[in-house]
């Protein structure tokens, strides 16, 4: 079987096979030492994708501005996990790459594992913040937010939600990717028998 570029079911070639299980087992693993930081306090803000992270919420912020007050300091927390998923549908639709799209549904997850200390913190404030002060010295997203929303005094059960979503949602992506993979091993067994 010859492998195609548009076609997802072909048969990768050896090289781009493997490469992905090494992608696949990468993004286990380090899925597995997201979810093992305590949420609770800042052990996520220190992490290598929190620094990823980042960027990507503060442009969030600025893309949404035109939107009002809200939507701007939504845009940060937002932005942060549509895009990923925006990637995911362009890989599934225009590439018809599931395997990439379930890379990024695990990105997406991992996303929102990273809010989760964020929306936690805004009862208590103790996160020192991009300015260098606490949300009670200055801005908080999710404070803002959640009083908005008449939640603050549920900030601690929707931030460790947020955390077991993401968790559920970094689970999604691997088995995804893993199934793909499992599928092209298992047309590649049967086309090697005809």
């Amino acid at each position: 079987m010859k492998a195609s570029e548009d076609d997802s079911t072909a048969e990768p070639d050896r090289i781009s096979y493997f490469g992905r299980i090494a992608a696949l087992i990468l993004v286990a693993v380090w899925g597995m030492s997201l979810a093992a930081v305590d949420y609770r306090d800042a052990g996520l803000m220190a992490t290598f994708m929190h620094n990823i992270l980042l960027p990507i919420h503060e442009a969030g912020h600025v893309f949404l501005r035109p939107f009002g007050e809200f939507m701007t300091i939504l845009g940060g927390s937002l932005f942060q996990v549509v895009l990923p998923l925006a990637i995911a549908a362009a890989f599934l639709l225009r590439q018809r790459d599931p395997f990439g799209a379930a890379i990024c549904l695990w990105w997406a997850g991992a996303s929102v594992v990273d809010l989760a200390p964020y929306i936690w913190d805004s009862l208590n404030p103790q996160l020192i913040l991009i300015g260098g002060h606490t949300g009670e010295d200055g801005p908080h997203d999710w404070i803002y937010l959640l009083e908005r929303l008449g939640a603050l005094k549920r900030a601690h059960l929707l931030g460790a939600a947020a955390h077991y979503l993401g968790i559920l949602m970094m689970i999604a992506g691997v088995t995804w990717g893993g199934h793909w993979l499992w599928q092209r091993r298992s047309l590649a067994a049967q086309d090697r028998l005809l």
